[in-house]
């Protein structure tokens, strides 16, 4: 009984059936007639018009996509858990060319704009300091918890104030989006550029890099050549990512996903430390706990000392996620 990640899932068959239906002469890199067409498919699903990049992983849709809004000798306001922070291997210093991330804190890893106001505003106006280029908000958050549309709109607000590139991790925005029940447009805002997770929601290799401005894009498609990112048969990333919007497949996943977290839910009372909006479930639990589920055959991950994550997909079994349940619930 897998909880371990989203990126342990299962591939949906469905963007299996989409990568064969591919499998034929065709342009290569991006010059196919599935990569053609997402743009105007991602415009329609956000109502408003963007230029999609297909690339592998999602280190790299973040890392590109803040490489367009950030000077090497500039610096992007983050989370101090955020993904790009704690879990990308010193990338974004990678792509960047030695950008700083400039940290702050917020609730389940969140930003607000006091926090932003707090890491921003010391900084002088001079040379000697690294000056702020770019704010990335996580959508859902490191936490499993959703920005609310109006919370990304006062960010955007100061991020405009203040000049700077507006960037969401969207790992998991399906999960978001679902959970939210508004448009897509709505849960993203008027970010610059968006990374749209696919592999944690039933992918196998392709997210997408969306740019709400041509011109980011223009210079992001250099930058994703030169960074070993224009696979010369792109159209099975392309297709993936059709095969998702597809009739809202995206959508379908992560409600899946986010009912079977959900259902955990219900049985960790006090336990929860953080509201469960998305598909992670974070629970306080002692090592002794944490062993006697394993020996249950529940696998996850550890979360410190005292805690575990637990992390639901689109092909969670209800009856996993029961049992899961009921065995929280009988520690």
């Amino acid at each position: 009984m897998l909880f371990l990640s989203d990126n342990a899932a299962s591939v949906h068959p469905k963007l299996w059936e989409a990568m064969r239906a591919a499998d034929g002469p065709d342009s290569p890199y991006d010059g196919d007639g599935h990569s053609q067409a997402l743009d105007e498919k991602f415009s329609e699903v956000f109502g408003r018009d963007c230029v999609a990049l297909w690339v592998a992983t999602g280190t790299a849709a973040n890392c590109l996509a803040l490489a367009t809004l950030c000077q090497p000798h500039g610096g992007v306001v983050c989370h101090e858990e955020a993904h790009i922070e704690a879990d990308e291997g010193g990338a974004p210093g990678f792509f960047l060319h030695g950008a700083k991330l400039i940290l702050c804190q917020g609730e389940s890893a969140k930003l607000t704009p006091q926090a932003v106001r707090a890491a921003i505003d010391p900084i002088r106006d001079d040379v000697h300091q690294v000056q702020p280029h770019a704010l990335s908000i996580t959508q859902a958050s490191e936490y499993g918890v959703a920005y609310r549309p109006a919370e990304v709109k006062a960010l955007a607000t100061l991020a405009r104030e203040r000049g700077l590139g507006f960037h969401m991790d969207g790992a998991r925005f399906a999960n978001a989006t679902a959970y939210l029940g508004c448009s897509p447009g709505e849960a993203a805002g008027p970010v610059d550029a968006l990374s749209f997770g696919c592999v944690k929601n039933g992918g196998m290799s392709a997210e997408a890099i969306l740019f709400f401005d041509p011109a980011l894009a223009d210079v992001a498609k250099y930058r994703r050549k030169r960074a070993g990112h224009l696979q010369s048969k792109g159209r099975f990333l392309a297709a993936q990512l059709h095969a998702m919007l597809d009739g809202d497949l995206w959508l379908e996943n992560a409600r899946a996903a986010n009912a079977a977290a959900a259902e955990i839910a219900t049985s960790c009372g006090e336990r929860l430390m953080h509201p469960v909006e998305a598909n992670e479930v974070f629970v306080t639990l002692s090592p002794d706990e944490r062993e006697a589920l394993r020996a249950r055959g529940f696998q996850f991950y550890d979360w410190g000392a005292d805690a575990a994550r637990f992390v639901t997909a689109w092909n969670t079994r209800e009856e996993d996620a029961c049992a899961l349940a009921d065995a929280i619930a009988a520690l």
